[in-house]
């Protein structure tokens, strides 16, 4: 688990009822795959050594996901789930050491789901559905689906640059910057059948 809190769990899974998440938790680790502890007066979980085994299961499943899956709905594309997923694999060793924000306008999405920040400060990557109410360096604007064929590595960066389903805004030396900050899944380096 890269995340530890409920609360972070919950943001990974936005369709999932807080009650189910709690009650899988629970299952979790009356199984003695999830260990539960309180340290500082929070709730935290986190993977046992029988759940840590089950993390190339999970990979495996993953990859088996991206090679045999084809083109993804509309209902299968969904921000909360992408911006999350970025927010907990970017690479961040790539961005500058001071804050960064990149705002992202999505379009084709409902208004309240259209606008999103990726925070970096610290060392530390955050996302917000809010205006942070920090600087911006950059700006990405693109539709949901364009974004989530680059993060799957379906498509890549320069390629949806020079054929204009994505607008990167900001100085010239961020604009070149923004693709490797972002980079792609892990999962996009899985080979797909011909």
């Amino acid at each position: 688990l890269c995340s530890t809190h409920f609360y972070d769990l919950r943001r990974g899974v936005p369709k999932m009822s807080p009650a189910l998440l709690s009650k899988r938790l629970k299952t979790l680790t009356r199984a003695g795959v999830v260990e539960r502890a309180e340290i500082d007066g929070r709730t935290t979980y986190s993977l046992t050594e029988c759940g840590q085994e089950l993390a190339g299961i999970v990979t495996a499943l993953g990859a088996w996901g991206v090679r045999w899956i084809g083109e993804l709905g509309e209902a299968d594309l969904d921000p909360h789930l992408l911006f999350w997923d970025m927010r907990r694999t970017i690479p961040i060793e790539n961005w500058p050491r001071s804050r960064t924000t990149v705002a992202f306008i999505l379009d084709g999405v409902a208004v309240k789901a259209s606008r999103w920040w990726l925070v970096v400060s610290d060392g530390q990557a955050d996302v917000c559905d809010f205006d942070p109410g920090y600087d911006v360096t950059g700006t990405v604007e693109t539709s949901l689906r364009t974004l989530t064929r680059i993060w799957r590595g379906d498509q890549g960066w320069t390629h949806a640059v020079l054929d204009g389903s994505v607008a990167l805004s900001g100085p010239g030396d961020v604009r070149r910057a923004i693709p490797k900050w972002l980079g792609q899944s892990a999962s996009a380096a899985v080979p797909r059948p011909a």
